[in-house]
């Protein structure tokens, strides 16, 4: 008797869009799709919340008007990923998104913020966005309270990395006209 082994059936951007037009799933629901894979993501948290108002916040006030924060919103990369990262600054649009979402290359910055996902953000979230050319990937830990920068892409990689603590500040290797003390966002 031949043995068969069960395959997993990895789902694409179409069809992960229609089980959402088809409410598939609870509304509530936290749910991403990573490399095919639908993920349920976990509770956010107040500590997490709290440090996304914050970061939020902060960038209202620095960013020039034609850049647009975008706020745990879809983030179409490539056929098989849909991430809602917890904050983006974009490239400007002039329907802001309306019509589309944005992909890898409408992303200036990128910020999750990581308490019970950190190992996650710091393995498949950063090898997705790396894969995909995201310029700047911002991982505010706080389980350490630091914020760990990656920065050229390379590969599944990011040739550079740094981690940061609130005593340090910070310039967006995308709008250099922006500086921020890492205190203000811990």
């Amino acid at each position: 008797m031949a043995t068969v082994n069960p395959t997993k059936h990895l789902t694409n951007i179409d069809e992960w869009r229609k089980l959402g037009e088809a409410n598939i799933f609870p509304p509530v629901s936290r749910l991403e799709l990573i490399n095919g894979e639908i993920l349920e993501m976990s509770p956010i948290g107040f500590n997490h919340s709290g440090h996304l108002n914050r970061i939020n916040k902060l960038f209202a006030k620095l960013i020039p008007d034609t850049v647009i924060p975008s706020v745990q919103n879809p983030l179409q990369l490539g056929d098989l990923s849909e991430p809602e990262p917890d904050f983006m600054l974009l490239k400007p649009n002039a329907d802001f998104y309306s019509s589309r979402h944005p992909n890898a290359e409408d992303v200036l910055l990128l910020i999750e913020v990581a308490d019970s996902s950190l190992t996650f953000d710091q393995n498949q979230k950063l090898r997705l966005y790396a894969l995909h050319g995201i310029p700047e990937y911002w991982l505010l830990n706080l389980n350490d309270l630091s914020l760990e920068v990656y920065r050229k892409p390379n590969g599944e990689v990011y040739a550079e990395k740094t981690t940061l603590r609130a005593a340090d500040i910070i310039t967006l290797s995308q709008l250099d006209e922006i500086s921020i003390r890492i205190a203000d966002i811990l």
